[in-house]
């Protein structure tokens, strides 16, 4: 108890000493911090608490260049989780340049029912590891809006132990691996955070070093459609596929689930070396900051083409919540809850769309 105490006037402390830059435009800079507490529920943590600062840069005098972003989290879970990250997304003056990435470090109790798109829920145990993950990548612009780009990353869990002794999986043990990635990118979105028009394309070929070596591809559709009165109505789309070559790591198959993939199944609850999913989203706002959204999908994974039956089908639906937290940058904040199959559900609070 001592220790969520000490969270908590952490928490507290961080959010209070943020609030006076709420919105704040420093001069030239162009750059506004929204400090937000967070409470929610995920499947992956159950309820969870933090404080998340968005920090959004622009150059007034470069109206064509798109806003630049990062955000840091921190977050503590009624699991025993410890979650600490940030993000960024970075445009140089004319798109000339783009960077993204991510780095991430969890103390992480979690679950795992081992590979397969109908693997059992008496198949799950429960683990604990230390996880760092670092991603990065570096696009230059070849056209307006085209990209060519390489990246890098480094996945590690560390002290991993059983939780739980019913099963035993040989593949859950601790691991590294770095990875390499050719890129690229076509992307045309008015905003990155929450865009309400415009197309994104991107091909993601990685080559990865573990006691093994293996590779991927990666291919991300979307399309944003805006119309109505003031075009205040917004439908997405999303097309996703992952395939992983060969036999990686446990963390690193395709991953099914959470908040960016197919919400409303935990995390990883289904890992194969195929998956393809379809997501659509219709936003619209309703009254000032207030906005509301539907969403739904329909998700593929297996191993083998042959493989294929009825079970290897995932669909997800949910319902949103949209509160404009900036209305220069038209960023949302959201609040999603979402359902799959098999008493799989989430909810969500995040800066941004899932997609």
């Amino acid at each position: 108890m001592n220790n969520l105490i000490r969270v908590f006037i952490f928490i507290t402390a961080l959010f209070f000493s943020s609030l006076s830059w709420c919105h704040e435009k420093i001069k030239d800079k162009k750059i506004s911090v929204l400090p937000v507490p967070v409470i929610g529920y995920t499947p992956e943590t159950r309820t969870y608490f933090g404080a998340v600062t968005l920090f959004t840069f622009r150059n007034p005098k470069d109206t064509l260049t798109r806003s630049s972003n990062t955000s840091i989290e921190f977050n503590y879970t009624w699991n025993k989780q410890i979650i600490t990250e940030t993000d960024w997304n970075y445009f140089s003056a004319g798109e000339k340049w783009f960077l993204r990435g991510l780095a991430h470090f969890s103390k992480y109790p979690d679950l795992y029912y081992g590979v397969g798109f109908d693997t059992p829920q008496s198949d799950e145990i429960k683990y604990q590891s230390n996880r760092v993950v670092f991603d990065a990548d570096f696009f230059r612009k070849i056209k307006n809006k085209f990209f060519l780009g390489a990246g890098f990353n480094l996945k590690t869990y560390q002290n991993l132990e059983y939780l739980t002794n019913n099963v035993l999986y040989p593949e859950l043990k601790d691991e590294n691996n770095i990875g390499f990635k050719l890129l690229f990118l076509h992307d045309t979105r008015n905003n990155i955070l929450s865009p309400t028009n415009g197309k994104y394309l991107e091909i993601n070929n990685s080559f990865n070093i573990n006691s093994a070596v293996y590779d991927g591809i990666l291919l991300d559709y979307r399309q944003y459609f805006n119309f109505g009165k003031q075009k205040k109505n917004v439908l997405a789309v999303r097309s996703f596929h992952n395939t992983v070559f060969g036999k990686p790591p446990f963390y690193d198959y395709a991953l099914f689930g959470g908040d960016k993939n197919a919400r409303g199944y935990y995390l990883g609850r289904y890992r194969e070396n195929n998956l393809t999913t379809a997501q659509f989203e219709y936003r619209q706002q309703l009254y000032k900051r207030l906005g509301f959204s539907a969403f739904g999908g329909i998700s593929l994974l297996f191993g083998e083409v042959s493989a294929i039956e009825n079970e290897s089908f995932k669909p997800n639906a949910g319902l949103g919540i949209r509160f404009l937290v900036d209305k220069t940058e038209g960023t949302n904040l959201r609040i999603d809850y979402a359902v799959g199959t098999h008493n799989q559900s989430g909810f969500y609070i995040s800066f941004g769309e899932s997609f």
